[in-house]
């Protein structure tokens, strides 16, 4: 296959390095970037533009579905793998429904990330017989992921879901107004827009929907 141009996003030094001398052993591959964070994943993606992107799921700053989820809207060419040691199968769903095509544990990588890879350069999904599992009952109970994801899309801005992950992670108007750069004020009224756009009646609901849609990690 042509030379594959990968980023590795994992906030484990170790895992960063391992991955980078695993895939850099196959002729067809190259590392052209790592990133120790999931706002470093989104920002290298732009720059870098690789055709592959190999994720770990538990991100500091941003989720791995969430940062998946920004890169796939600003580099639809761009193929997210997610790179977790979950195996759940709300997981799973979310994974597919932020626009990844794979999912692999991270004690099946030298069994599938190669073969995972190589599929994702032809823009092709790559999973294991327990996702095919979970993917086939989501097609029996009518929940298609492209429509879900679409609803999700709509639902709030990029903005909004940077408001819904700071409060998510316990942080007051305040201190969500001082990180995003906007008033107070305009912070308060970004947490009542939300609350009432995700039908949120109390904090705890709003809790609830960010982590569902993979916003914040539980």
């Amino acid at each position: 296959m042509n030379r594959v141009r990968i980023l590795i996003a994992d906030d484990h030094q170790v895992m960063r390095e391992g991955l980078r001398l695993l895939l850099e052993k196959e002729p067809g591959c190259q590392v052209c970037g790592m990133a120790k964070t999931g706002k470093e994943a989104v920002n290298q993606a732009k720059a870098l533009k690789p055709d592959v992107i190999v994720m770990d799921m538990s991100m500091p700053e941003l989720t791995g579905l969430e940062a998946a989820r920004q890169i796939k809207r600003l580099l639809p060419d761009t193929e997210v793998l997610i790179f977790t040691a979950n195996d759940n199968e709300e997981v799973i769903r979310q994974v597919f429904d932020v626009g990844a095509k794979s999912y692999i544990r991270k004690a099946d990588a030298p069994s599938h990330l190669l073969d995972a890879i190589k599929s994702l350069r032809q823009h092709k999904p790559f999973f294991t017989s327990r996702v095919a599992e979970v993917l086939f009952a989501r097609f029996l109970d009518n929940s298609s992921g492209e429509r879900r994801l679409e609803a999700n899309e709509k639902l709030l801005s990029d903005r909004e879901r940077e408001v819904v992950r700071l409060l998510g992670e316990g942080k007051s108007n305040k201190e969500v107004a001082a990180t995003l750069g906007i008033s107070v004020r305009t912070a308060e009224v970004h947490r009542a827009t939300v609350m009432k756009k995700v039908g949120a009646k109390a904090f705890s609901d709003l809790v609830r929907y960010a982590i569902r849609n993979g916003i914040i990690e539980p």
